[in-house]
């Protein structure tokens, strides 16, 4: 059972994540590899709204998506971008990546190899990955705009739609763990987290919502 302050703080962290941008057109959009198909309903969804006139799946396998993607995310992605209809012409593969900083410095080469010219780069990821990924984007793509967007979801719909929403609030609360402490590791630029942010992300790692906490934090978590 997840209890009633666990959901109530999982929803301001959901919140946070989001980075509340308005889609407008981007000279890209780059969907960001993970288990989540709704990464590509929304990338195809912003192609037909002449958004973006080319689109760059990236991503490999992960323990998490291993057993649902076996052909990689980024293929995944491509097949159901293609049944939605959008073009093969319009679709990138960049099938290597298997985290968030390999994603965007790859996604970044492949469009300079393929000749498209980048001024802007429409962000599509998870709801909770909006404001990390940004970060990211920031400190190792600096030199576009970068919008962000995702499923319109609220986080009780996105955690019926997954199936599994201890899991939801796990990841939630490592996106959270990442965005406090990749701009430390030259990873990400440093993103202002508000006092009540922080203190739900407390209560919710002392709850036991770990899982998807990098080791070290784990292991310091235990021994205090």
């Amino acid at each position: 059972m997840i209890s009633a302050q666990a959901w109530a703080d999982a929803r301001l962290l959901w919140d946070y994540h989001r980075m509340h941008h308005d889609p407008r057109p981007c000279s890209v959009a780059v969907g960001l590899g993970s288990h989540d198909l709704g990464v590509a309903d929304v990338a195809a969804e912003l192609y037909h709204q002449d958004v973006a006139p080319v689109i760059v799946f990236t991503g490999s396998t992960s323990p998490t998506t291993r057993a649902r993607m076996p052909r990689g995310e980024a293929v995944h992605y491509r097949e159901r971008a293609l049944q939605l209809g959008v073009p093969d012409s319009a679709v990138l593969l960049e099938p290597r990546a298997t985290n968030t900083g390999e994603n965007i410095e790859f996604a970044k080469a492949l469009l300079a190899e393929a000749g498209v010219k980048v001024s802007s780069v429409l962000l599509v990821s998870k709801p909770y990955e909006e404001r990390r990924s940004y970060a990211m984007m920031r400190k190792l793509w600096d030199e576009v705009e970068v919008v962000c967007a995702s499923t319109p979801m609220g986080l009780e719909e996105y955690a019926d739609s997954i199936g599994d929403a201890h899991m939801v609030i796990d990841m939630i609360v490592g996106a959270l763990q990442r965005v406090l402490v990749f701009p430390v590791k030259g990873l990400a630029i440093e993103q202002d987290v508000p006092d009540a942010v922080a203190a739900a992300y407390e209560r919710l790692c002392a709850e036991g919502f770990t899982s998807r906490l990098l080791p070290a934090d784990v292991a310091a978590r235990r021994s205090a």
